[in-house]
């Protein structure tokens, strides 16, 4: 019976990996940087390695904020400027070896409105659907927000989620942000995960 939970969980037909938010400016030394959140770089490798190894779509999401975006201290919302599009904090990280047919999604583009879904207000579902996608693999920063949201916005649209948990990491703004992230994403139907569970 584990032999075969083990391989339904195998990447294969129907199956992506999305990656959310790896940019500089999330990273250490960035300007919204989350603790240890160059941490997560390694493991997702391994996965981009293991879905373009077999041919199966890779997507990654990216914050890509107008230099006045409303969720910016300077502009009345709760977090320093971060992520502005064209600048060096907003690039991904250059050491996340995306392949070249990466599907690529920008969000939070307009001014007057926040998006911690990769989502909301983006081609990001139709994209995944013309590729014949069904369940999701996701991983990235940070738990307690984008990942959340777009877990919890993926769930809804109807995939299947596989929570990537060796790699994501939180913000934790409040003790223990990202514990009750966590729970929240399971108890909505996402499947934690490890790259040693797949391998």
């Amino acid at each position: 019976m584990e032999e075969e939970q083990e391989q339904a969980l195998a990447p294969g037909q129907g199956d992506a990996l999305l990656i959310v938010d790896v940019q500089n400016d999330f990273l250490p030394g960035g300007s919204l940087a989350v603790s240890h959140g160059d941490a997560v770089i390694a493991p997702l490798n391994r996965y981009i390695d293991l879905f373009h190894g077999r041919h199966l779509p890779v997507a990654a999401t990216r914050d890509w904020h107008p230099q006045r975006h409303c969720s910016f201290q300077s502009q009345g919302g709760p977090w320093p400027a971060h992520c502005v599009q064209e600048t060096e904090g907003a690039r991904i990280n250059a050491a996340l070896r995306l392949p070249g047919d990466v599907i690529l999604v920008s969000k939070g583009t307009r001014e007057d409105r926040d998006a911690y879904s990769g989502f909301q207000d983006t081609e990001l579902e139709n994209r995944l659907r013309e590729r014949g996608v069904k369940r999701l693999f996701i991983g990235g920063l940070a738990t307690d927000y984008c990942v959340l949201n777009t877990v919890l916005d993926a769930l809804g649209l109807g995939f299947s989620v596989c929570l990537l948990e060796d790699a994501i990491r939180a913000v934790n703004v409040h003790p223990g942000d990202g514990d009750k992230a966590l729970a929240r994403m399971v108890e909505a139907g996402a499947r934690g995960i490890t790259f040693e569970s797949l391998a």
